[in-house]
């Protein structure tokens, strides 16, 4: 089952931004690539929620499957809003600024914190160390989808490094 040592189960990942049409599919996504790539699918359950609902049942945004696709990374997956539940589903919750982080951990004070160690995505990320925050690209231009792939794709290589290290366990 799972190459990762003491346990049978894979790791359970939830990714976290506001709307859950952007950064957080964007996050699944380009883990689920390189986890594909790397023959570990079987050691990993990923998933993506927002701290709101606006967008419930919605596909990732167009311009971020464009930037994704670019990159050979199929975006999937439909908009959710995070619930107190993933708080136990989950062993990891990793947001993407510090405002999904006091939303996620209010939610953890009201319904009690679960399991889930709630963290800042950017805390993963090597080759830009010191980026705690992965910017919303929603407003902006092309370049804005483009630097936040770049986040995730270092992000989710640390995640998957730290993990190998035995650290994530």
């Amino acid at each position: 089952m799972s190459e990762f040592p003491g346990t049978d189960r894979p790791l359970r990942l939830l990714f976290v931004c506001m709307g859950n049409i952007c950064r957080s599919p964007a996050a699944e996504n380009v883990m689920r690539h390189q986890i594909d790539q790397q023959g570990l699918s079987h050691a990993f359950a990923l998933d993506s929620a927002g701290t709101i609902g606006l967008h419930a049942g919605n596909r990732p945004d167009a311009r971020m499957i464009e930037a994704a696709t670019r990159r050979g990374i199929a975006m999937t997956g439909r908009a959710r809003q995070i619930v107190p539940g993933d708080l136990h589903e989950f062993d990891w919750v990793l947001v993407m600024d510090r405002e999904n982080l006091a939303d996620v951990q209010d939610m953890s004070r009201h319904h009690g914190p679960g399991q889930a160690r709630v963290v800042l995505f950017g805390e993963f990320c090597e080759t830009h160390r010191g980026v705690a925050e992965v910017p919303d690209p929603y407003y902006g231009g092309p370049e804005g989808f483009e630097r936040v792939l770049d986040l995730l794709e270092d992000g989710c290589a640390g995640l998957l490094r730290r993990w190998r290290a035995g650290e994530l366990g």
